[in-house]
């Protein structure tokens, strides 16, 4: 793919200095970039490569004032960061542009399949299955029987959703994410043993929702376990039965939310965070990585951290404590051997 900076200058509404038919094929970082390449600047750190770079062209700020005469064409816009974002979408959209049904796949007769939708080879959609519109299939993905999957959609390959699920528009669902496998549900016999019980509920992804790759999302035991709009999961996250993850709520890798919680909306949770079942985290609350929540938060938009978590600023004075214990070990111990002497001294 091939473009020039006219072109590209068009397509943000911006202003061009330079070279208009200069053409670039690759995006790069602009400490990086050779010949051909188009990169953006947008923290002032960078600036000093601006003017080494062998970039052909470099998306800046309206706002940015030259020190030096620069080899490459810039385009201004007003705001670099999300300029040069817009471009790295429309170039993954036209790398990962594909279309048609491959073969060999296996489509039951009863399945519904939209428009303009793209089948990878070796994927498998079940009975009754709904495909929408432009939605595309990557190879060796599995879809159940009575899956609903909405328009504009992408699973990638060796995803698998299984029967009865139901998933939105324009979700993006990464490779061995698995959505709707039985939730963890075992009743305890008198013998010591456990008797499983059957998870008949579905999984529910509401729109614009991310699923990382090799995360997994258990079905309800009954009724469903439900990621609302917006939601973005990090890879390696596990979400058990009838939980509920609210809009626009973000979460990072290697976090597990137990049964039945549900999580508000707008929440930020870092990095292998711990969860406990059958509880409520209030909207806007963030969680630093690591830390451990065993009860409900009711009060929104604070901050916790810590195992288990409490306030972000009581867990980071006592952080600063814990650094300092040998520090205060030794000064108990010197104080203990002062009144040992004290003592001695007035027996």
């Amino acid at each position: 793919m091939q473009f020039t900076a006219n072109e590209i200058c068009l397509l943000l509404n911006g202003t061009l200095e330079g070279n208009a038919d200069v053409k670039v094929f690759q995006l790069a970082k602009i400490e990086e970039a050779t010949e051909g390449a188009l990169s953006f600047l947008a923290n002032p750190k960078y600036e000093p490569f601006l003017y080494t770079t062998d970039a052909s062209v470099v998306i800046v700020n309206n706002d940015l004032v030259l020190e030096k005469p620069v080899k490459p064409t810039l385009i201004r816009v007003d705001n670099a960061y999300s300029s040069f974002s817009v471009l790295l979408e429309k170039y993954n959209s036209l790398k990962l542009h594909k279309s048609g049904i491959e073969q060999p796949s296996f489509i039951d007769p009863s399945a519904k399949i939209g428009k303009n939708v793209y089948i990878g080879a070796f994927a498998y959609i079940g009975a009754n299955a709904v495909i929408g519109d432009n939605t595309k299939i990557y190879p060796q993905c599995y879809i159940g029987d009575a899956v609903q999957i909405g328009a504009e959609t992408t699973l990638y390959s060796g995803s698998k959703i299984y029967h009865d699920c139901v998933i939105g528009d324009r979700v993006i669902i990464h490779g061995s994410a698995v959505i709707g496998s039985d939730g963890f549900g075992f009743a305890p016999q008198a013998d010591g043993s456990y008797h499983k019980i059957s998870q008949i509920g579905n999984v529910i992804i509401e729109d614009d929702v991310e699923v990382g790759a090799n995360t997994c999302i258990d079905r309800a035991t009954m009724g469903s376990t439900i990621i609302r709009k917006g939601v973005k999961l990090d890879n390696l996250i596990q979400i058990a039965h009838n939980a509920e993850i609210g809009k626009n709520t973000v979460i990072a890798s290697q976090t597990g939310v137990s049964g039945s919680s549900k999580i508000g909306e707008s929440c930020i949770i870092g990095g292998q965070v711990g969860i406990v079942g059958h509880i409520v985290v209030a909207k806007g609350t963030q969680v630093q990585a690591k830390s451990g929540i065993n009860k409900s938060i009711e009060e929104e938009g604070k901050k916790f951290g810590g195992a288990p978590a409490t306030n972000y600023q009581n867990y980071m004075r006592s952080q600063v404590v814990i650094q300092r214990l040998p520090d205060i070990e030794r000064k108990i111990q010197e104080l203990q051997k002062a009144l040992d002497e004290l003592r001695a001294n007035n027996a």
